[in-house]
């Protein structure tokens, strides 16, 4: 992305333009890369976002909505106590590098200062700088003299520019037009980056494209420098996003294709919004991941012990047996016995079977020993029964919620989950309740005249239920986590093709999606129950029939 002095040059005119002569109403920190600045310019309240997060830095008017920290940051703290109230006279690109200052008069009840918040949109040295007179106030990201002994950022130091680099100023004609007569041919847009300050290399691919795209030295050096110096300084844009496969992987103040923007401003909000979308739903879906698999191991070595100790049951029936043997032949059993073969009068063919006896116990108490362990067994299994239906219902939910997770596209699908994880108390509650987030639509697809309605998670497979009308046939795979899909019949007969188009949906929708002849179950609605208590998104259903399909999304259909 170019965050460089090109762009930045643009960028300082238009927020001028928007914000000059607005007066600071609110200042928060919602997190510790980034300040927001609310003033009233132009007739209404803008949002100034100055980010100082290495891949995402930028200043622009914006209304990406932010939560404030109940506890402000110092560095607010300090923003709010020298720039409240404050009016904003001026945004200019300090020289021609990636500084952008924001000039505030302040002005009090007994005292009038002139303050200037230094932007520095430097990749991860970027940082906000409040100064007065020349010294700085304070600094988001400070720095010492032992941690940078060229520039201190520091409360009382000096403020200062970083130190330049060893290119030539655009600006500065000769020393341009030096760097150019040095060209010996080669990658030109990769020597203009290393030659000249404060374009960056996407920047220089398009000036190179402006100089002819050439490879070879340049035959009148000037004309190339006055073309360089009128590309960088003319005050024309074409701001455009830059999409590769739908998905934004650039955004410029000057672009000859792309995504149009009206203002270079709503270029780089759009392009930082999705990108920070992406970025925030890829962090939440990670760490849900995280939680539910820790959940499904622990649940899994639940599982898995109260197996063992069934299968250390498995023999329950050989000491009732035992007993039974011991106790109808003790007649002719003696204390000191090690061991016995009586018949066996359960099989059926009468063979005899070998006992072990404990030869320090009477043949009364040897069966007693085996009754004993028989009654322990059936005890056990009684007690592991209805602990391991609950674990496996537990296992089956949290696979469903990992099914659910996989399939999740969207911030607002994942709010759901998290709402759903908190009522199963997986999550511990809201300290601050939000405001409640808007309902999550179903997928929509349309189909020969039907409306075919997916829910997106457990939630929503509920409410597509309780939605439902009694003759409306309702979707789901057989033995794969799936989306529950519903056709809205409105009374009609549903066509085989609807359905098979339905049902190809569903099998996308589930844990069989890679897998081919997938069954679908399908029923009236009529026919499907939510068992009082029952986990979310959990159903029981009679009456059906079954259909082989390969999954497909079909988003041609979709809506």
């Amino acid at each position: 992305m170019p965050q460089d002095a090109f762009t930045l040059r643009h960028v300082a005119r238009e927020l001028n333009a928007m914000l000059a002569g607005g007066k600071v109403n609110k200042i928060i920190q919602p997190s510790r890369d980034e300040v927001d600045i609310l003033l009233y310019a132009g007739g209404k309240t803008r949002k100034l976002l100055l980010n100082t997060h290495a891949s995402f830095a930028r200043a622009c008017v914006c209304d990406a909505p932010r939560t404030a920290p109940e506890v402000a940051p110092n560095f607010c703290m300090l923003l709010r106590k020298h720039l409240s109230g404050a009016t904003l006279t001026a945004v200019r690109l300090e020289g021609f590098e990636r500084i952008l200052s924001f000039s505030f008069d302040c002005t009090g009840e007994f005292s009038r200062a002139q303050r200037t918040l230094h932007a520095e949109i430097m990749g991860k040295y970027s940082n906000l700088v409040l100064t007065e007179g020349g010294v700085i106030t304070g600094a988001l990201k400070i720095s010492s003299l032992q941690e940078n002994f060229k520039r201190a950022l520091f409360p009382g130091a000096k403020y200062l520019p970083p130190e330049p680099q060893d290119k030539a100023n655009p600006a500065d004609h000769a020393a341009a037009l030096e760097r150019l007569r040095a060209f010996a041919g080669g990658d030109l847009a990769e020597f203009l980056f290393q030659n000249l300050s404060g374009i960056a290399l996407p920047t220089a691919r398009l000036l190179a494209q402006q100089l002819g795209g050439r490879s070879e030295p340049f035959i009148d050096a000037q004309a190339a420098e006055e073309q360089v110096h009128a590309f960088i300084f003319s005050d024309e844009t074409a701001p455009a996003v830059e999409r590769r496969g739908g998905e934004a992987k650039d955004f410029y103040a000057r672009f000859p294709a792309g995504e149009r923007y009206e203002s270079v401003n709503a270029a780089m909000a759009a392009y930082y919004a999705e990108r920070e979308g992406k970025r925030d739903f890829a962090d939440k879906k990670r760490k849900l991941e995280g939680l539910l698999a820790a959940r499904r191991k622990k649940e899994e070595k639940k599982v898995n012990l109260l197996l063992e100790r069934e299968r250390e049951c498995a023999d329950m029936e050989k000491n009732r047996i035992a007993g039974e043997l011991i106790t109808a032949n003790i007649y002719a059993l003696r204390k000191g016995m090690e061991g016995c073969e009586p018949v066996n009068y359960y099989d059926e063919d009468a063979k005899t079977v070998r006992i072990a006896l404990d030869k320090t116990l009477s043949p009364a108490q040897n069966a007693q020993k085996y009754y004993k362990k028989y009654n322990k067994q059936k005890r056990t299994l009684a007690a592991v029964a209805p602990q391991k239906a609950e674990a496996l219902a537990d296992l089956d939910y949290t696979q469903s919620m990992l099914a659910n997770l996989a399939r999740a596209e969207n911030m607002l699908d994942l709010q759901e989950m998290e709402e759903e994880l908190r009522a199963a108390g997986l999550l511990p509650p809201e300290k601050k309740r939000a405001k409640a987030a808007p309902t999550v639509p179903f997928r929509t697809f349309a189909a020969g005249g039907f409306r075919i309605l997916a829910g997106r998670n457990n939630v929503q497979n509920d409410r597509l239920l309780r939605a439902a009308s009694p003759d409306d046939v309702w979707l789901h795979t057989q033995k794969y986590h799936s989306a529950h899909l519903l056709i809205r019949t409105e009374g009609k007969e549903v066509p085989d093709e609807v359905l098979l188009a339905a049902a190809e949906i569903c099998a996308y929708f589930s844990d069989g999606k890679a897998g081919d002849k997938i069954p679908v179950d399908y029923c009236a609605r009529k026919f499907v129950k939510k068992p009082s208590g029952a986990k979310a998104g959990f159903v029981t259903y009679t009456d059906y029939r079954t259909i082989l399909v390969t999954p497909d999304r079909h988003a041609a259909l979709e809506e």
